[in-house]
């Protein structure tokens, strides 16, 4: 499932070249899609391992996500939102992988995560909820950068992504809002209860922060406009 719940040291490992590629470079496939770290083998990971972000990207594992009483479901529906509204920026992306936290992202990186992030967190809790064991853990995640990641960012991209995201922050807010609180709060199988489980996802800002707002002039990008973390 997600690299959001592996165990510390898996997915750890950093993608970071020794050069940003030119627009018009020739890309190694090698050097793209493995992190520059070998991963630890044989290490299982699950979906129901509780952790959260560390400062970092959150790929990583630290404690359980905070949460209040904001609506779950609306919180999923913003963080989206908030993606595709940077992504409206991302079609004049001149090509170049921008470094941050020790990683490099691209549009079309941070699309494929928020997306897949989305998509294993859903599957966690729907396995969760007919009593099934949920699915071990192979994602890739943001620890490589692959040939499609590398891919220029079009208009027509961008409309595959408001129509993926848009139809999975649906999906979600559906289901948050046919479960009662109890379910919400004392979710059923192992890890992190169905209210954490959104108040995670919502942090896949993340991915779209470390691009930026590509239209702004003081946000090249070499150094891409980032929420600051609280």
């Amino acid at each position: 499932m997600t690299d959001t719940k592996h165990a510390p040291g898996v997915l750890d490992a950093l993608h970071t070249p020794d050069a940003p590629h030119a627009p018009d470079a020739p890309r190694t496939p090698d050097a793209l899609h493995a992190p520059d770290v070998p991963r630890t083998p044989d290490v299982p990971r699950t979906s129901d391992t509780s952790g959260l972000l560390t400062p970092g990207a959150p790929d990583t594992l630290d404690e359980a996500p905070v949460t209040d009483d904001r609506d779950p479901a609306r919180i999923l529906t913003a963080m989206v939102d908030h993606v595709l509204g940077l992504a409206g920026t991302w079609t004049g992306w001149d090509g170049r992988p921008i470094p941050a936290d020790d990683r490099i992202h691209t549009p079309h990186k941070a699309i494929r995560r928020v997306a897949d992030h989305m998509v294993d967190h859903l599957a966690e809790m729907e396995a969760r909820l007919v009593g099934e064991e949920t699915q071990p853990d192979h994602w890739h995640a943001s620890a490589i950068t692959t040939e499609a990641d590398l891919a220029p960012f079009t208009e027509a991209d961008l409309d595959e992504a408001r129509s993926r995201l848009v139809r999975l922050a649906r999906v979600w807010a559906n289901r948050l809002d046919t479960l009662t609180p109890d379910q919400l709060d004392r979710s059923p199988g192992k890890g992190w209860t169905f209210r954490q489980l959104a108040f995670h996802l919502a942090e896949s800002t993340y991915y779209a922060d470390s691009v930026g707002d590509l239209s702004a002039v003081d946000a090249p990008a070499s150094r891409p406009y980032r929420t600051p973390k609280p």
